[in-house]
């Protein structure tokens, strides 16, 4: 695999002519608008301005722990229907086993939802998000906003993106996801997968090379050359998926016969398009794959890009471990105990769980590779086990018609619905310092269930489905795809569109304003929230020195995705398992603030307040009543990777945060959400920090230096009864998201 040092030519779809060597008849400039990205992006934005985009995406889609939200946003913003076909999936808190009625009261929720404003309603277990999005949404040269990180549909020529609820809510306004014009790197693919590899391997052998060096981080992946015509669309899909796990912005693919066939296969050719590049494209960046030299890979803990071989680690095994094991410490601050070379027997790793599941490894063609890794074996008695969740009801039923399902049965492994819990915490978690290797598409630390506050941890790698078949056909040992020397039986695939004829509600965009929204006890309104004051007195309430931090750590997956249609309840579990005693800090902060919304005193409320305003005073006499802003705030290095959840945001501000601190933000989804929830995104050079954690900090005149652009803000560390000058800025800002900070929030914003 190589990455180019600068952009790229590619000529006729073939030919890579690096940018220092280039002469050809065509301006750079002109190049660039011969990407596929540059056309689509063209054809959805309103601007007029191809540096400073305005899209209006052409569907929506989001599943059962985010759409309560964004509707409830965007009904306290004035929502009448929704003005683009909006998809309501339910497979997240689909299992209805925690929190009594919360779930289905969701479930519920949306359906009524879906009626009233014109949607389409996706019930439990009948498919995943992003399958059901493939399979009834895509369509050539279209673009899909999903409330969920993996909303990737670019190998069926959809360009999609996965953004914070707040994003849906523009949309669901009829305003623009403003952005611009982002880089467009070439992922150039040539050669053939070699038998026993899988789409996981590949996405893992591109995740391991370009996420810490951010080399595709907010820009289009576009995947072209003559390896992409050697792979399925089921496997195409699976490689695009992932692409989330690299920091890019979107994804697209040049489409062929196969992705034609694809949507015949699903009823609609009519959505077919040929997407490729122009005769001549420039491409900011270039990563070079040669597919035939991909093998077997596997994501050891705690992210999807701590990448080897397989080999390269049965061949390292108590290195690697080691290693792995040191590298945890710095995710788990020390706080447990864990090692993974107790798995070591004789001289083989042994792994407790495998799972196949999702977007990623549910669909058709990766559960019929490993029913024929695993046809005549038998997974074992001991703790060994294997589940696997189709990514949708049709394939579940095309599994069952072609006999599939009874191979799997019949090793011992369990086949369920569709369903997204193994990926977040909500099904399948493994037992306490347990390993468990999964074709789903994270492994964060503590994200698939385990709780370090508890003494609880175990850990996840990321396999393609073929070698957790040929784990599981050898009892649990790691064992690699390519040591599986029969044959693959490559079943045709049939989609049956009737389960969804007679499940999935879909109004056709008439909306009935008659019906009335059926709310369970849980769902609360979001509390209101005050706009940004001129002075800000802020308290640093966590400090984070990872080098990035998940959305997982900043608000928990599993079984908090229950409370999240309560915006109070949620926040209780904000950075839970990272820093517990930061919830207890952010309310006692917020006492103040909420003193003078109530028009009393803050230092009343607060008491510790008084010296900090005294030495306030000192230099800046005129802060107090009537332009004082008390609230919390947090410094991480990195945080935002992962997950679009805008709950990671909105949960510090309803306990009264005003800002974050970074050095940078791991994703613009994460800064976006902040933006959106009225919080600063503050970014502070790298180096020793001019405070710490339980200090005071005083911005001055912050209202005006959002208001004025301020390349830099001043800031004041107030500490012994002196004020310590320090700088901040906020990186690039749109009108409109100014706007949004200065109100305090997105719903402050729609009521002006």
């Amino acid at each position: 695999m190589k990455l180019y040092d600068s952009g790229i030519y590619l000529v006729n779809g073939r030919d890579i002519v690096e940018e220092s060597n280039a002469s050809l008849p065509v301006s750079k400039e002109a190049a660039a608008k011969n990407t596929i990205a540059y056309g689509i992006l063209e054809a959805h934005n309103t601007s007029g301005n191809m540096e400073k985009l305005q899209i209006k995406f052409d569907k929506l889609t989001s599943h059962d722990i985010t759409f309560v939200g964004i509707i409830q946003t965007a009904r306290a913003s004035g929502l009448e229907k929704f003005p683009v076909p909006y998809v309501l999936t339910n497979c997240h808190n689909s299992l209805c086993a925690v929190g009594g009625t919360i779930n289905e009261d969701d479930h519920m929720f949306g359906l009524t939802c879906a009626k009233k404003y014109g949607g389409v309603y996706v019930p439990p277990h009948q498919a995943v998000i992003h399958q059901f999005a493939r399979e009834m949404l895509a369509g050539g040269g279209k673009m899909i906003l999903g409330s969920d990180s993996h909303t990737r549909y670019g190998a069926l020529g959809t360009m999609a993106m996965g953004e914070g609820g707040p994003e849906l809510v523009k949309q669901l306004l009829s305003q623009t996801y403003d952005i611009n014009m982002p880089g467009v790197v070439a992922i150039y693919l040539k050669g053939e997968p070699r038998p026993g590899v899988g789409p996981q391997d590949v996405a893992l052998a591109i995740i391991g090379k370009v996420f810490a060096n951010g080399y595709v981080k907010n820009k289009v992946m576009e995947f072209v050359g003559p390896g992409v015509a050697a792979l399925s669309a089921d496997f195409r899909i699976g490689v695009d998926v992932m692409t989330t796990e690299t920091t890019c912005l979107s994804s697209i693919w040049q489409t062929d016969e196969k992705i034609a066939e694809y949507y015949e296969i699903h009823g609609r050719s009519e959505e077919y398009k040929e997407l490729k590049p122009g005769e001549i494209a420039y491409y900011d960046g270039c990563v070079e794959i040669d597919l035939g030299e991909i093998k077997p890979m596997i994501a050891m803990p705690f992210h999807p890009s701590n990448t080897y071989t397989i080999d390269e680690l049965k061949a390292n095994l108590d290195d690697i471990l080691a290693d792995v094991e040191k590298k945890a410490q710095v995710s788990l601050d020390g706080k447990i105990p864990f090692t993974l070379r107790d798995k070591i027997v004789d001289g083989k790793l042994y792994v407790e769980q495998g799972i196949i599941a999702g977007c990623a490894g549910g669909g058709f063609e990766n559960i019929c590779a490993a029913a024929d890794i695993l046809r005549g074996s038998s997974i074992g008695a001991d703790a060994f086990t294997l589940s696997v969740y189709p990514a949708s009801t049709p394939i579940y039923m095309e599994l069952a018609k072609n006999g599939v399902l009874a191979d799997l049965l019949a090793t011992g492994a369990v086949v369920k619905t569709a369903f997204c819990g193994p990926c977040f915490g909500a099904g399948d978690t493994p037992a306490n310092n347990a390993f468990s290797i999964r074709h789903t598409t994270r492994n964060f630390p503590n994200r698939e269930g385990s709780k370090i506050q508890n003494g609880q941890i175990s850990s996840v790698a990321l396999m393609d489905a073929r070698s957790i078949a040929a784990t599981a056909a050898n009892k649990g040992f790691l064992t690699s795809a390519e040591e599986y020397t029969g044959n693959y039986t490559n079943q045709k695939y049939f989609f049956d569109k009737t389960i969804y004829e007679n499940r999935v509600f879909d109004s056709k965009g008439v909306a009935d304003p008659s019906v009335e929204i059926q709310f369970g006890p849980n769902i609360k309104d979001w509390p209101k929230m005050a706009p940004l004051a001129e002075n800000l007195v802020l308290k640093v309430v966590s400090e984070i020195h990872d080098p990035v931090t998940t959305t997982d750590e900043l608000i928990p997956s599993g079984e908090t995705s229950s409370y999240r249609s309560n915006p109070l309840g949620l926040a209780e579990f904000t950075l839970s398992r990272k820093d517990p005693a930061y919830v207890g800090r952010a309310k006692e902060v917020q006492k103040a603030q909420q003193a003078i919304q109530d028009g009393g005193c803050p230092v009343e409320a607060l008491p510790e307040l008084a010296p900090v305003m005294d030495t306030i005073h000192t230099q800046f006499p005129e802060a107090g009543e009537g332009n004082l802003g008390v609230g919390s705030t947090i410094f991480a290095v990195k945080p935002g990777d992962g997950s679009a959840r805008e709950q990671a945001a909105s949960c510090q501000k309803v306990l009264g945060g005003w800002a974050n601190i970074a050095n940078e933000y791991a994703t613009k989804r994460y800064r976006s959400n902040l933006i959106n929830w009225g919080m600063l995104p503050f970014l502070i050079p790298e180096g020793e920090l001019p405070f710490a954690n339980g200090d005071y900090l005083f911005f001055p005149g912050i209202r005006r230096a959002v208001e004025e652009k301020a390349e830099v803000i001043k800031g004041y560390v107030v500490k012994d009864g002196a004020l310590k000058e320090f700088e901040v800025t906020l990186g690039e800002l749109t009108d409109d998201e100014r706007e949004i900070i200065l109100k305090g929030c997105l719903i402050n914003y729609n009521r002006r």
